[in-house]
């Protein structure tokens, strides 16, 4: 393979590694709000949870615990957990075919 394949393949998993940290990173961000009560009023905050909720729609309410908080980081958990488990192992599989 040539040095420019290799290099595309290289940015192409850092880029796939960094958008699953940053989605990630929301959904982690909304579960430490939540966890704290922050203030929904407010347009970050409300922007946090519209994109966390976005991000998470597939595991959201997927847990029916008792506890609100409990399905809040159980729910938002497992979405960011298997955003960085999937990025990661797909940024792996492109820098391993060079």
């Amino acid at each position: 393979m040539s040095p420019r394949q290799r290099s595309g393949s290289h940015q192409a998993a850092a880029i796939i590694t960094v958008v699953a940290d940053v989605m990630a990173v929301i959904l982690g961000l909304w579960i430490l709000m939540y966890l704290l009560e922050a203030n929904r009023a407010n347009s970050l905050v409300g922007f946090i949870q519209d994109a966390a909720r976005w991000l998470a729609g597939w595991s959201y309410d997927l847990f029916t615990f008792d506890d609100d908080w409990a399905r809040v980081v159980a729910g938002y958990g497992l979405a960011a957990v298997v955003y960085l488990v999937v990025g990661h192992a797909v940024a792996g599989r492109l820098r391993r075919q060079t």
